[in-house]
């Protein structure tokens, strides 16, 4: 079990995650070379994965609260409500979201270079359709990668703007002279 901090502030609810092994000796299909298979994870962090990337898989998580998991929780927001409605989770995770979406230009760059060599980029620099393409389901992981990102920032600008209606004093446009 997984939880990832940076994007649990990111998205402002916890990011839990769970894997399991494959049993020995298994090879998941559609595996090719390490470096031709797509990874949901940062680039920057597939190193630290190393040998293992290819190992595991991820599982569906699901959560409950009891009847003491409400009475907490309830406790909880009684007692910080006022800091989670003043707090700005996009504004504290800035540096998270920029390596977000560079990591996205680095896979778009990698995807990009994979078409061009595969011959599948027309002159034009249009993309020639082939059935079953492994770029083709990169692109697609990809695409749902930079939808997440973009789904989390939004929800961010909108939190931040509701807060901002609240929470703003009115400007006048004329200064009061003492």
């Amino acid at each position: 079990i997984v939880i990832d901090p940076l994007r649990t502030m990111s998205s402002g609810r916890v990011d839990i995650g769970a894997f399991r092994t494959f049993p020995q000796g298994y090879r998941p299909s559609g595996d090719g070379a390490s470096g031709d298979r797509y990874q949901s994870i940062p680039l920057g962090k597939i190193e630290d994965f190393g040998v293992h990337c290819n190992k595991y898989y991820p599982l569906e998580v699901s959560c409950f609260k009891s009847n003491l998991d409400e009475a907490l929780l309830d406790a909880l927001w009684d007692k910080y409500w006022a800091a989670t409605l003043s707090t700005t989770a996009q504004l504290q995770s800035r540096d998270y979201t920029v390596e977000q979406l560079r990591d996205l230009g680095q896979k778009l760059n990698q995807a990009q270079t994979k078409l061009e060599n595969s011959g599948r980029v027309s002159r034009g620099g249009y993309l020639i359709p082939h059935q079953g393409s492994h770029v083709d389901a990169r692109l697609d992981r990809i695409s749902k990668d930079s939808q997440k990102v973009a789904s989390e920032n939004m929800q961010a600008l909108m939190s931040l703007s509701v807060k901002s209606q609240l929470f703003s004093t009115p400007t006048n446009s004329k200064t009061a002279e003492p």
